[in-house]
This record gives C-alpha cells, sequence and structure tokens, in this order.
C-alpha cells in the first residue's frame, strides 16, 4: 500500500481532488439508489397494499424537516386521489426522470474530476520518471538496457494509470455506491441483509488467494515486456550487423522465445483476472435467488411482516449492489498488475544519482589555469581497477594527448575529467578547485566533447548543431564553415532544415562527424575533449575532419585521445597510458627519442602498418 500511496502524490494535492470527487460520488449514489426506491410506493398502489382511506391519509399527514422521501409519498398519493392511479404512475415516472437526470449529472462530474486526476498523475509521474532517468550517471546505463527503461517510462505508468487510478476510483464511487444500497437494504429488511452478507468471508477468500499469484503474473509479464522492447531496440539499432551476418532468423527466434513467454505470464494474469468477474456475478446471482427463496418462503407463509411490493423493491435494490461489489473486485484484480508496475516505476525514481553537486557547490565562472589529476585511481562497479594513481595535468591554452593500448583507460581519464564518474581515490581540480565541488552544469558548460561516434539525432542538421542552445542562423552557418560542413550542407535537398534520420543515417561518417564539431564550435567552450574524433574516418574525410578540428583547437584548452599518432605529434604533452598506469610522458621527439619506449613502439608500428 505504501507504493499505491507513493503513486497517487505525483497527482497533486488528494484534498482538492477527494473532496469535490467524493461530494459528486455521493449525489451520484444516493440519487442512484434512490431510483429504485421511489418505485415502493407506487407499488403498494398498484398492487392494492394501501386502501384509499390510506392513501388519503398519506396526503393529508403533515412532513416536516428534509425527508425526501415522506414528501414523495405524500405528493404521490395526493397525485393518486387528484387523478387517480394513471396520474400517480406519471408523477413517479417524473420523479424518477427527474433523480435518474441528477444521479447522471453528478456521476459525469465525478468522471471529469476523476480523468483530471488520472491525467495529472500519469503525466506527472512521466515527467518525474524521465528526469529522474536523464539526471543518473553513467554508471547506470552501462548496466542497463535501454528497452526496459523505456518499458518503464511508458508501458508501466500506462498500466499505473489504467490499473491503479481506475481501482481508487472504485474504492471511493463504487465503494459509496455499495454502502447507499446496503443503507437501503438495511432500512428495508435487515434480517434479510444479514443472510445476504454470508457472501462476504466467501468472496473475500477467494479473491485473497487469488491476489497472490496474480501479482507474480504480472511482475514476470511486465519484465518479458522489457525485455522485448530491449531486443526490439536493439535489433533496429544495429540492422546493418544483422543483416551483414544473416542473423535475421537468429533475432526472430530470440524475440518469438521472449515473446512467447510473455504471452504465457500475461495468459495466466488474464485467466485469474477474468475469473474474478464471473465468480462474483454468479455468486450474487446466487445471493438473489437465495433471497427469492428466502424472502419469498416467508412471504408465503406470512412468517414475515414484508409486503410483496417491499420485497420486490427489495430484490431490485438488493441486485444492484452486485453491480459496484463485482467492479470493485474486478478493480482490486487489475490493481495487482498496476501495483508491480508501480514498483518497478518507483524502484527506477529511487535510484542514487551517485553524482551530486555539494550543498555547498561553487559556480565555475572561467577557466584560468589548469586541470590537475592527482593520485587519481578509479574502477568501475565490479571490474578491476581502471586507472592507479594517475598524476597529470592539463594546463591552459595547451593540447595534451593521451595514446596507450585499448582498454587502457584513456576514455576513463576523459570521463573523470567532464565529471561524469568520481574517482575512487585521489583528486582532480580545476583552477585548485576539487571538481567535487563545483556544480556539474557549471562544469560542464566550460567542456566541449567530440566522441569517435557521433551522435546526432532524428531531426534537421539546423536543430542537431544548434542543439540544446536558442542560436541563430547566422551562428549556425559560421559554425558550420568552420568544421568544413557548410558547403555539403547546402547541397542537401533541404539545407540546413534536411532531416538526417535515425542517429545521422542520411550522412557519411565524415560528414556526421564534422556536424558534431560545429556543435561543439557553436558551444565556443573554453576547454575541448576530442576523444577518438577521426579513428573511424577514411583518409578523405578524415583530413576535412582534422581542418575542422585544428580550427575548433585554435586559443582553447584540449585534451586528445589518439590511436593514429600522426594526429598528435604536435601536442604540448603526450601522456602513454597503459593498464591504467601513465608510463610515458612527453612530447612527440622526446618520447620517440627513446630507444625501447612504449610510444616509439606505437610509432613504428603504425608507420610499418
Amino acid at each position: 500500500m505504501k507504493i499505491y500511496f507513493k503513486i497517487l502524490r505525483y497527482a497533486g494535492s488528494l484534498r482538492n481532488f477527494l473532496v469535490p470527487f467524493t461530494f459528486t460520488s455521493l449525489l451520484s449514489g444516493i440519487f442512484g439508489a434512490l431510483t429504485l426506491v421511489l418505485l415502493k410506493p407506487l407499488l403498494d398502489v398498484l398492487f392494492g397494499q394501501m386502501t384509499d382511506p390510506q392513501i388519503a391519509e398519506l396526503a393529508a399527514k403533515e412532513v416536516s424537516g428534509f425527508n425526501f422521501l415522506d414528501y414523495y409519498q405524500k405528493y404521490l398519493a395526493q397525485s393518486v386521489l387528484d387523478n387517480g392511479k394513471l396520474g400517480g404512475l406519471k408523477y413517479v415516472c417524473i420523479t424518477i426522470l427527474g433523480v435518474s437526470f441528477t444521479a447522471n449529472i453528478t456521476r459525469y462530474f465525478s468522471l471529469r474530476l476523476l480523468e483530471k486526476f488520472k491525467t495529472n498523475m500519469v503525466a506527472n509521474l512521466r515527467q518525474a520518471v524521465f528526469n529522474k532517468t536523464i539526471n543518473l550517471h553513467l554508471g547506470f546505463f552501462s548496466n542497463e538496457k535501454k528497452g526496459d527503461l523505456i518499458s518503464r517510462i511508458t508501458t508501466d505508468v500506462q498500466e499505473v494509470e489504467n490499473s491503479i487510478a481506475n481501482s481508487f476510483s472504485a474504492a471511493i464511487k463504487e465503494l459509496i455506491m455499495l454502502v447507499a444500497y446496503l443503507v437501503i437494504l438495511f432500512y428495508i429488511s435487515w434480517q434479510l441483509t444479514m443472510f445476504s452478507l454470508i457472501v462476504i468471508p466467501i468472496t473475500g477468500a477467494f479473491l485473497g488467494v487469488m491476489l497472490k499469484r496474480m501479482r507474480h503474473d504480472a511482475g514476470e509479464s511486465q519484465v518479458h515486456l522489457s525485455n522485448l522492447m530491449s531486443i526490439m531496440d536493439e535489433a533496429f539499432g544495429s540492422m546493418r550487423v544483422i543483416k551483414a551476418f544473416i542473423a535475421e532468423k537468429f533475432i526472430s527466434n530470440k524475440f518469438e522465445d521472449e515473446n512467447q513467454a510473455y504471452r504465457k505470464s500475461l495468459y495466466s494474469y488474464s485467466s485469474r483476472r477474468e475469473l474474478a468477474n464471473p465468480f462474483s456475478e454468479f455468486v450474487g446471482v446466487t445471493m438473489v435467488a437465495s433471497l427469492l427463496f428466502f424472502g419469498g418462503s416467508l412471504i408465503l407463509t406470512d412468517s414475515s411482516s414484508l409486503s410483496a411490493s417491499t420485497f420486490i423493491a427489495y430484490i431490485a435494490v438488493f441486485s444492484q449492489v452486485v453491480r459496484p461489489a463485482k467492479d470493485i473486485s474486478q478493480a482490486i484484480s487489475q490493481a495487482q498488475r498496476g501495483l508491480v508496475s508501480g514498483q518497478r516505476v518507483m524502484d527506477l525514481l529511487n535510484q542514487n544519482t551517485n553524482l551530486e553537486d555539494a550543498p555547498n557547490a561553487i559556480i565555475l565562472s572561467s577557466f584560468e589555469n589548469e586541470i590537475i589529476f592527482e593520485n587519481v585511481s578509479f574502477s568501475y562497479i565490479d571490474e578491476k581497477t581502471t586507472l592507479n594513481n594517475i598524476n597529470l595535468r592539463i594546463p591552459k591554452g595547451k593540447t595534451i594527448a593521451l595514446v596507450g593500448n585499448s582498454g587502457g583507460g584513456k576514455s576513463t581519464l576523459a570521463d573523470l575529467a567532464i565529471r561524469f564518474y568520481d574517482p575512487q581515490s585521489g583528486a582532480i581540480t580545476i583552477d585548485g578547485h576539487n571538481l567535487k565541488n563545483i556544480t556539474q552544469e557549471s562544469l560542464r558548460d566550460k567542456m566541449g566533447i567530440v566522441t569517435q561516434e557521433a551522435i546526432l539525432y532524428n531531426d534537421t542538421i539546423f536543430n542537431n548543431i544548434a542543439f540544446g542552445r536558442n542560436s541563430t542562423k547566422e551562428e549556425v552557418e559560421a559554425a558550420a564553415k568552420i568544421a568544413n560542413a557548410h558547403e555539403f550542407i547546402c547541397l542537401q535537398d533541404q539545407g540546413y532544415q534536411t532531416n538526417i534520420g535515425d542517429r545521422g543515417t542520411k550522412l557519411s561518417g565524415g560528414q556526421k562527424q564534422r556536424l558534431s564539431i560545429a556543435r561543439a564550435i557553436l558551444k565556443n567552450p573554453p576547454i575541448l575533449i576530442l576523444d577518438e574524433a577521426t579513428s573511424a574516418l577514411d583518409t578523405e574525410s578524415e583530413k576535412l575532419v582534422q581542418e575542422a578540428l585544428f580550427n575548433l583547437m585554435k586559443n582553447r584548452t584540449s585534451l586528445v585521445i589518439a590511436h593514429r599518432l600522426s594526429t598528435i605529434q604536435k601536442a604540448d604533452m603526450i601522456y602513454v597510458v597503459q593498464n591504467g598506469e601513465v608510463v610515458e610522458t612527453g612530447n612527440h621527439q622526446s618520447l620517440y627519442e627513446k630507444e625501447n619506449g612504449y610510444y616509439r613502439k606505437l610509432v613504428n608500428m603504425q608507420e610499418f602498418n
């Protein structure tokens, strides 16, 4: 139940919803129940249960207070006296229409309130989950499937709306209806009502057994659905590889296995859920039949003071009890799936962000001197040490290069510099301030990144360059010219408004990389991090991108990670990183002069190749 109420809080103030919703639902329930109760006095008249003197006495009776039924009976009797039984019938029909209209109007307003409550809750919950997710540390995304995250934000949140919000409605609206009907039933005959209530423990025991199993099945089905979305996400994002390796059948079989597992768990859940509806209906009909027999036998043997008209009205009201009782039991069964989805959503909301700004974090207004790594060690979760006791300096205005074998820790150093992670030991400072004591936003505002894989979005060229910024057309074009991208952009069908497709699939590797460089140029950061920015390009594209990078690096502080050593020969300082440690330091010439040095070995290997 804790999850239930935690989720409900996302709809806003519960008091602002509950008061009007309860009021309108109460009116709807009262007037809905009155529709059937109003038939009893008419039945008394039609079936001759009331004599003419009794009708006259009822018409002359003084009524005080706000007893609606007394007024109703008085004016019904008066209508019968004035216009006969047909006049009384007309009076009852008009009254029932008025009561029914009021019941449905109030029901409409209660449903409007409920829909507003549900839509607010789902929108706020989905926004909270998305905001939380994009603010989580990078390590979280390394361990999670994208499909599972998407499933939690979409299907799980939608399931919360379909299940929890609806069950919350039933808990109020249908419960009010049920109580209203029970009050009327007790008013008519408490003996028959007590007899009918023996169904409650039977139904409760049945639902208790079913709900436990349903929650288990709901949990399994949501996991399988998340796996399905992960498979689709991976398949659609790697279609070239699938077709190149003729792996369509393999992926299809993998999808089919998960799809069948989802079908079985969903079928098992649905079978139990649907059983609750016919079971409660059968129990209700059984009780109506039992009451017909029990009450009818009392009347036929003159063992009860109930009149025939009263008994018929009682049965009519009791038959309506089945509907709210059935709706409540069905809502409780449906809520199990919503509770499982709610748990998955809350698990995501409760994730530790790991990287949070310190309470007294300062804003880095400018970069003046240097970035220093001092005895920095780092390891990913459940992995061996990635970096061990790293010491390096990145002075302002200098180009610092990191080289070494793959997996040596170069990209991890760049991630630490921009504070995607925090080191386990040691410190990283910028202008003497520990990165942990600087707001992440102000730190990252001073840095621009160009990675090996150009990260682009299914949008226009203009919006990809201006990503996250309100830039003018002139500013975007100026950045594209510096990045050697303006010429090929103008050749596109719609120029800067050309959509580049999912992840930029309509462009070549060199074109995508130049767009990402233009994006970095537009940001105009004082510090650049270039992570293998040219290693995936052909010679011609590399030349164009290299020129763009040189334009980008002018008058900036640059941290360059490179495999192609020809691109960093002019670097002011080169750090050779091997197995998480800095093994050599110097410029190109001094490092190459070391006869048995690791850097010289790398250069010779590339020249030989």
